[in-house]
């Protein structure tokens, strides 16, 4: 028996005064349909265009085929769709699906496929911010940047009272020899060093960095850069950062205290440091004992490094014990003791970051933000 709300066929926006219909009766298919709800999306809040604002055609138009939109859109609905080689566009330039998604079912020339192959969307990927004699097409990298931020700012109707910005750095690992390539010993190999800082769900910034800096390099420029085009729409939003121990770094600190910034970073431990919970240490470890189950305390201590730091901050030590063993952790932070708890700060707000590390798998595993083949840095950001 059929049900009765299931349609026959779906129509979705007309291209070029074609209808575009999804039907279910069989004839010619394709396994991409769904993205044509993908397209619906973009048509909404219209990042497709936006971002292909973003570049600038210097190229003679009575010479060319394929505008600067369409070869934007080319390459996103195709990464998007998991076609992360220019190559793929050879076949794909064929492709009515893609076609309807860019929104040009045929060529304007003779002998010419509607959309472009993996040469021209090559100079894509090679522009530069400045035109050259081959390279026609510039991009603006700053606008690019502010694209991210404007992007999170129309998701809210309005503004709230409180967001936390998580930064990370990881590796994208390279096989080849391009610009900028060196050996990282934590990851053990060669690779670049990525800098990402998410606000939820939202991707605020992608920075691609070579990887024999240090994992703060760079981080306070970013910081300063996205927080003065927030605070230009959010006035009164209080802001915290959040990073672990590679991000906790005195010019970052103080840059928050002189800006009105709440953080909370990871703590290096040391000997000062683990010194300092000793006690709770001592109590943790009476406890696993007991109940032959881990056990944790906490302690709430101001405290400075020898040298480094400018002043005093506040510090919240973890001592726990699980199975024996010690495993003392420590986060340094600008919220206040009648804000969040020592407990609390570690457990239900710090700890909270690790959720940032799977957006930056989506990007790396589902959007192939790793595929950084190409010979330059400026190509592969």
């Amino acid at each position: 028996m059929p049900t009765e709300c299931s349609a026959k066929s779906f129509e979705f926006a007309r291209v070029e005064s074609r209808s575009v219909v999804a039907a279910f009766d069989g004839g010619s298919v394709t396994s991409d349909a769904g993205s044509l709800l993908l397209g619906a999306t973009d048509r909404a809040i219209r990042l497709v265009d936006r971002f292909a604002g973003c570049f600038a055609d210097h190229r003679r138009s009575e010479l060319i085929e394929h505008e600067v939109r369409t070869l934007v859109s080319q390459r996103i609905f195709g990464i998007a769709l998991g076609y992360e080689d220019l190559n793929d566009h050879d076949e794909l330039r064929h492709d009515p699906v893609m076609a309807t998604l860019v929104g040009k079912l045929e060529a304007g020339r003779a002998a010419c496929a509607p959309l472009a192959g993996k040469s021209t969307l090559n100079r894509l990927e090679l522009s530069r911010p400045e035109p050259t004699r081959y390279h026609k097409i510039s991009h603006d990298p700053e606008a690019i940047e502010d694209l991210f931020v404007t992007l999170f700012l129309e998701a809210h109707k309005k503004a709230p009272k409180q967001i936390i910005l998580d930064l990370d750095a990881t590796d994208d690992p390279i096989h080849g020899h391009q610009e900028g390539r060196f050996f990282h010993g934590y990851y053990d190999g060669y690779c670049y060093l990525p800098l990402y800082i998410f606000c939820g769900r939202h991707l605020l910034a992608a920075k691609l960095r070579r990887s024999n800096i240090d994992g703060a390099a760079g981080a306070c420029e970013e910081v300063e850069r996205i927080i003065a085009q927030i605070r230009r729409s959010w006035p009164r939003t209080r802001i915290l950062l959040r990073a672990d121990s590679g991000f906790c770094r005195e010019k970052l600190m103080a840059w928050c205290e002189a800006n009105k910034v709440d953080y909370l970073f990871g703590l290096a431990k040391n000997k000062r440091l683990t010194a300092e919970i000793e006690p709770e240490l001592a109590k943790a470890t009476d406890e696993s004992c007991q109940t032959g189950k881990p056990a944790r305390r906490f302690k709430d201590f101001m405290w400075s490094t020898l040298d480094s730091w400018s002043r005093r901050r506040r510090v919240v030590g973890k001592a726990e014990v699980t199975q024996g063993d010690t495993n003392p952790r420590f986060v340094v932070t600008s919220l206040k003791a009648g804000e969040a708890k020592a407990r609390d700060l570690y457990e239900k707000i710090y700890c909270a970051r690790g959720e940032m590390e799977n957006r930056i798998k989506e990007c790396q595993a589902d959007l192939f933000a790793d595929r950084t083949s190409t010979a330059t840095m400026r190509a592969n950001q």
